[in-house]
């Protein structure tokens, strides 16, 4: 639930997807969501639609892209390594949330054993102590379990959703190469189309080469449509990334802040927590 929150305010505060139709369905709707193979209209793939749709053309051209723009080239790769790091990342926060419950759960355990052992101490003042000292420990797994909950979702869970969240990054830049293969497949198209037509020039056949004029005339109109389109991608591509760049710079260092303040103020409280106790226990003559 709280991924689904954090995912719709980001969609929500997007200039564009928040006034798209599907999503605002999606807000809107009162009955029941439809099954996964029903959902054409409110799937992740209808969001792709303000960068172009020329990436659903059928690509039976599989041309390698040599890319030619040099900020395209790195940024590429740099997504790239970006995926890599937050995945290597993730797994680190994964093992310190799992380290934080251990010790929530084996301060518990020390804490109820100290509580067994003061009931059966003969010695009163002792398990006094000892009631004290367990008491402390209680308020010590406390403090520890809010840290593991503060690992969780302020660290763990924003990492999480930047890898999908470039994950998709990485999906609208394939868009792109998809989208240079369908011009350039439009491209081969004409040149095909053209020295058919020179043939049958040459062979006499008028009837033919009337219906190649034809044919060559809307295939170059697509063809200006095809590079039309690909331009207009790396144009929205280059907006929307420099976009993403200032949001993940902002919610990496609120986060980040957020988290250090946390862990600051955990810290306080288990120094606290212990400077009540020592006093108290200098103080017992046993």
């Amino acid at each position: 639930r709280a991924a689904l929150e954090r995912y719709l305010n980001r969609t929500a505060a997007h200039q564009s997807l928040r006034v798209d139709p599907d999503f605002r369905e999606f807000l809107e709707l009162d009955a029941e969501l439809p099954k996964a193979n029903q959902t054409s209209t409110l799937s992740g793939k209808n969001v792709m639609k303000i960068i172009s749709k020329v990436g659903d053309r059928v690509t039976s051209y599989t041309t390698k892209m040599e890319e030619t723009d040099q900020w395209f080239e790195e940024k590429t790769v740099k997504t790239e390594n970006l995926d890599i790091q937050l995945r290597k990342l993730l797994l680190a926060t994964e093992a310190l949330v799992f380290y934080r419950k251990s010790l929530t759960g084996h301060t518990y355990t020390v804490a109820k054993s100290l509580a067994a052992l003061g009931t059966t101490e003969e010695n009163t003042k002792l398990s006094a102590a000892l009631d004290q000292l367990s008491d402390v420990y209680m308020k010590v797994e406390k403090v520890h379990e809010e840290q593991a909950k503060d690992d969780f979702f302020v660290l763990s869970e924003l990492i999480h959703d930047y890898i999908g969240i470039v994950g998709a990054v990485k999906d609208v830049l394939n868009e792109r190469v998809k989208a240079w293969q369908a011009w350039q497949g439009v491209q081969k198209d004409l040149n095909r189309k053209r020295e058919a037509k020179v043939k049958a020039e040459l062979a006499g056949k008028l009837e033919k080469v009337n219906e190649l004029k034809t044919s060559i005339g809307e295939t170059e109109r697509q063809l200006d449509m095809a590079q039309e389109n690909f331009e207009k991608i790396s144009r929205t591509i280059k907006k929307e990334y420099e976009i993403f760049e200032v949001k993940k710079n902002r919610d990496f260092k609120q986060s980040i802040v957020t988290y250090l303040e946390k862990m600051l103020k955990a810290q306080e409280n288990l120094v606290t927590h212990w400077e009540r106790f020592l006093p108290e226990i200098k103080q017992m003559e046993l």
